[in-house]
């Protein structure tokens, strides 16, 4: 995967430079694109020149005004700050209900993400590659997370995840070697991880979908998933 982003990366670097206008307007640093005339969504500069562009600790407001215009600030953009090794903090706003794909992909320097209870939907790739998250915590109003969204999270040691959760993408987690600790809500009604087994199964199924270097597998599990133990490396 690191290796597709790269040739992804220097095809891109291949092309005729892009003019930064992927935009519509910036407040205090940020970029967005208006979605109609009450939302806008959080956008990138230059996908080439993010890196240079966003950094440090960064707090995205609910609301921004532009043109005497006010606007809640409804998502994260696809890859709104992919490549942004420099950022290390993003707090993001309870006006926000979608983290889009790739929005935070590559992003290794970053280390402590705040993702409030108004968000429903974590894209695929969403934190791809975020190797410095020791913890992110999956607020109650999370219903789906994306494919890859935390692949290659090598830093993360603990997963919860909420009752509200009833669809987990393929590979969601792999590559996060440095896991020990992998519960879900009792409450949930689509998966569990049984007998304290530090791994996610999938209720009806009993199919064991991700395990981590402490798993125990339960006698009811009868079958187990793709890539449930990729990068297990302290397996």
């Amino acid at each position: 995967m690191k290796r597709l982003h790269k040739l992804t990366l220097l095809l891109l670097a291949l092309l005729p430079p892009t003019s930064a206008t992927a935009y519509d307007f910036e407040v205090d640093g940020i970029d967005y694109n208006i979605i109609d005339s009450n939302f806008v969504e959080v956008t990138y500069y230059d996908y080439l020149l993010n890196d240079l562009y966003y950094g440090g600790e960064i707090s995205i407001p609910a609301a921004v005004t532009y043109n005497g215009t006010t606007y809640s600030v409804a998502s994260i953009g696809d890859s709104a700050f992919e490549g942004c090794s420099g950022l290390t903090e993003i707090i993001i706003p309870n006006s926000v209900t979608t983290i889009g794909s790739s929005a935070f992909s590559e992003c290794s320097g970053l280390t402590s993400v705040t993702i409030p209870n108004s968000v429903t939907t974590i894209g695929s790739f969403a934190f791809l590659g975020c190797s410095g998250l020791t913890e992110i915590i999956i607020p109650n109003s999370v219903t789906e997370i994306g494919e890859w969204a935390f692949y290659g999270c090598s830093g993360l040691t603990e997963i919860i995840i909420p009752n509200s959760v009833t669809s987990i993408g393929s590979s969601a987690f792999s590559g996060c070697s440095s896991l020990t600790n992998i519960t879900i809500d009792s409450d949930n009604t689509k998966y569990d991880s049984r007998d304290n087994c530090n791994a996610i199964i999938e209720t009806a199924s009993n199919r064991l979908i991700l395990g981590c270097k402490n798993t125990i597998i339960p006698n009811s599990v009868t079958s187990i998933g793709s890539s449930a133990f990729s990068g297990c490396s302290g397996l």
